[in-house]
């Protein structure tokens, strides 16, 4: 009876309003039948979802990936961005298919119980966007591509998740020992993407419109929120991008700068010889290990080519990367097609459809060039020392 899962409700208090505050797992059917229940026995005026506006409107619109511009994707800067998100997306999706459940059923299932009964409907997520862009200033190339493999690892072990295993997600203990993990290998990924949220919640929870309120969130967040419940919280200072930082940049014209002066430090040290045997190794390492990861993405020809011969030049260019040149060369040789995009959201729950499907292999030459290319800086450079 879904009576007993009373004692999982939390009923919080601020100035004249009564919260009531849900935790769910995002692909359980259990938390399904529990959110239409609660929000049918409460009657609230407002019924607060973790939604953004975006990730509301992908919910409700299947179609929305025949709307992406992939070419507007390398231009932003955001192929690498966009292809862990997708993998994330794949995660939940394989686990919700597993278990014959709509990713983010709960939420939607408390949208159709609020309208039913007449109740106003809060997103009270932070704009995705946001998160993962403050998420994306904050880390650098080898914590995106460890985030990026801890999740295809994680793909892979879908199979040995049972449904046991997912209504536990809903116990705070167990939610809180796998915080912990992540806050140890990642403490960036944790304040952004867990306690800055808590706290983003928290305050638009609270702030809602309505004297009786419920609040549909993910089990992760309820510690998290009632945490802060009482607390002052800067809510502008949350939806803001953080600056990027003077010495980053710095250090981004330096790196090459310093390059340069090697080279000319071998000509002068070693004469020309010398000069153009460091040269060869920087052309070398960088267009051979960029073209490789290109390679692996099973990228065209033409991309392979071109990744070679951008990678020795844009690892002296801090605004070009090697993976931007290459992605856009494949999204030309290899046009992506209405059937690709409307195969996408079947395609990312393997990694096979991840190769197949052209808009994802695209992401995955950008990711991988770009890869091989750093390797391949940091390969040259003892190699170009060694000539003196």
């Amino acid at each position: 009876m879904l009576e007993s899962h009373a004692n999982q409700l939390n009923r919080l208090t601020y100035e004249d309003k009564e919260v009531i505050l849900l935790g769910t797992a995002h692909v359980s059917k259990e938390s399904v039948k529990l959110v239409k229940w609660v929000i049918e026995k409460e009657n609230p005026d407002t019924v607060c979802i973790e939604l953004c506006p975006s990730r509301y409107q992908a919910i409700r619109q299947r179609d929305r990936w025949q709307q992406m511009d992939i070419i507007k994707v390398i231009k932003e800067k955001k192929a690498f961005l966009l292809l862990a998100n997708l993998l994330l997306a794949s995660f939940q999706r394989r686990i919700a298919r597993k278990f014959d459940i709509k990713p983010g059923q709960e939420m939607i299932q408390a949208v159709e119980s609020a309208e039913a009964m007449g109740a106003e409907i809060c997103l009270a997520d932070r704009d995705i966007r946001i998160t993962l862009s403050r998420i994306w200033r904050k880390m650098g190339i080898w914590s995106k591509f460890k985030l990026l493999l801890s999740v295809v690892v994680s793909v892979g072990e879908i199979e040995d998740i049972s449904e046991a295993d997912i209504e536990k997600m809903k116990e705070t203990d167990v939610l809180q020992s796998l915080l912990s993990e992540v806050s140890r290998s990642m403490p960036v990924l944790r304040t952004i993407l867990i306690d800055e949220r808590d706290q983003y919640l928290a305050y638009r929870i609270k702030t809602a419109p309505g004297k009786k309120i419920v609040a549909v969130v993910g089990a992760g967040h309820v510690p998290g929120i009632k945490k802060y419940w009482t607390e002052t919280i800067d809510i502008h200072g949350l939806e803001q991008l953080p600056a990027r930082r003077k010495t980053i940049r710095a250090v981004k014209w330096m790196f090459p700068l310093l390059i340069v002066a090697l080279i000319l430090f071998g000509f002068h040290r070693g004469g020309s010889t010398a000069g153009r045997q460091m040269i060869t190794w920087w052309v070398l390492a960088n267009g051979i290990l960029a073209g490789l990861g290109a390679l692996m993405a099973m990228a065209h020809p033409l991309t392979i080519l071109s990744s070679v011969l951008a990678a020795p030049l844009t690892s002296l260019n801090p605004m070009i990367a090697a993976g931007w040149v290459s992605g856009l060369v494949e999204a030309l040789s290899r046009k992506p097609k209405v059937k690709d995009l409307e195969s996408l959201s079947e395609d990312i729950l393997s990694a096979k459809g991840f190769w197949r499907n052209k808009i994802t292999r695209i992401l995955l030459v950008v990711v991988f060039t770009n890869l091989g290319s750093s390797i391949g800086t940091f390969v040259a450079i003892p190699l170009m020392t060694r000539v003196l």
